[in-house]
């Protein structure tokens, strides 16, 4: 078991790009499984107005994950959310596109949400698109590598790193916890002073992004600084050492 412990506002997007933020009856929930012998499965429907569709599907941390998304609407995305999740989204397909390949940090059921953004909501809109996934791989190789877990947590190693969420804030102290896929790759979960977590990717030592909600507007820049990734979201700042994506 491995502890470091080192010394010590998001924006709203504007309610046109937006999507609706809706009851828990609007939102119809299906399950993608494989045919046997298959990695992969393929969906087709279609959404009108306010509609919401959440795709489940299992899968282990360590594996990867691949979505495509085909759609006739200009307005019509998909979210990923992780295993527990119902609103905070690791990928936004209305900022990023309508594709996404990467690692899975948890075990557990997966949400593809697909929803039209507000505006051609509000308009009762109507997308029809085809939807795509597959999962690869096998369950995390670090605990194949022999990187324990951190008794009673889901994560390698446990801390805190040096984080303020105003410029004009003095540097303060956020617990952290890791999961490591190997060679620098894995998920740092900080646990901000609000209480809300803030999930941190990165892809052979080098910080790639945020979940990234469908309300967070923060821009995400990284840069190394010694043996430290400098990483800011917003007016967040977080202060992450190598030792902690790649142990040791």
């Amino acid at each position: 078991m491995q502890t470091f412990n080192i010394p010590l506002t998001i924006a709203w997007l504007l309610l046109v790009v937006c999507p609706l933020s809706v009851a828990a009856e609007s939102i119809e929930v299906k399950r993608i499984s494989f045919a046997a012998g298959t990695s992969s499965a393929t969906v087709k429907g279609s959404i009108t107005g306010d509609k919401i569709v959440d795709y489940k599907l299992g899968a282990k941390a360590g594996q990867k994950i691949s979505v495509t998304f085909q759609t006739s609407s200009g307005s019509n995305y998909f979210n990923l959310m992780a295993p527990g999740e119902t609103e905070v989204a690791f990928f936004n397909g209305s900022n990023e596109g309508n594709r996404y390949e990467g690692n899975l940090p948890k075990t557990g059921d997966y949400t593809v949400r697909v929803y039209l953004m507000r505006s051609a909501a509000r308009r009762n809109e109507k997308a029809n698109y085809t939807l795509t996934v597959g999962i690869s791989g096998s369950a995390a190789r670090a605990e194949h590598r022999g990187d324990a877990k951190v008794a009673g947590t889901p994560y390698h190693a446990t801390g805190n790193v040096p984080c303020a969420m105003k410029p004009e804030q003095p540097t303060g102290s956020c617990h952290f916890g890791v999961t490591r896929e190997g060679n620098g790759t894995g998920t740092v979960t900080v646990t901000r002073p609000d209480g809300h977590t803030r999930m941190i990717f990165f892809k052979q030592g080098k910080a790639t992004g945020y979940d990234k909600s469908q309300a967070d507007s923060g821009q995400f820049s990284a840069k190394q600084q010694g043996d430290l990734s400098i990483i800011r979201i917003g007016q967040e700042r977080y202060e992450i050492p190598d030792a902690v994506i790649f142990g040791g």
